[in-house]
């Protein structure tokens, strides 16, 4: 398992948490808590030796087509595509612009 954190500038505030998919699953959990601030800190446990790049690229296109809101998301990864790990980040993210 290879534990990565990154740190993004983040442009909104949101208020609450949020969580989508289930680490049982086999693909892919991301729990999301609102904090005050400029900084949207996330703390990645994946099955996927070497993908550090893969999710900063990931995170840098969510983050160039909307804002990204300040606070910590933890995500448990088992294997996701891209594709899944961008609805499960944009679900959390939506569930608490609404909250």
């Amino acid at each position: 398992m290879e534990h990565i954190t990154l740190s993004f500038p983040a442009t909104r505030t949101v208020s609450g948490k949020s969580l989508a998919g289930v680490v049982g699953s086999g693909d892919m959990e991301v729990l999301f808590t609102a904090a005050q601030g400029d900084t949207l800190t996330v703390a990645i446990t994946t099955s996927v030796d070497n993908s550090e790049q893969r999710w900063k690229a990931l995170f840098a296109r969510i983050g160039s087509l909307g804002s990204l809101p300040a606070g910590q998301m933890l995500i448990h990864d088992f294997g996701a595509t891209p594709g899944v790990a961008r609805i499960r980040i944009e679900q959390v993210f939506e569930e608490v612009s609404h909250a």
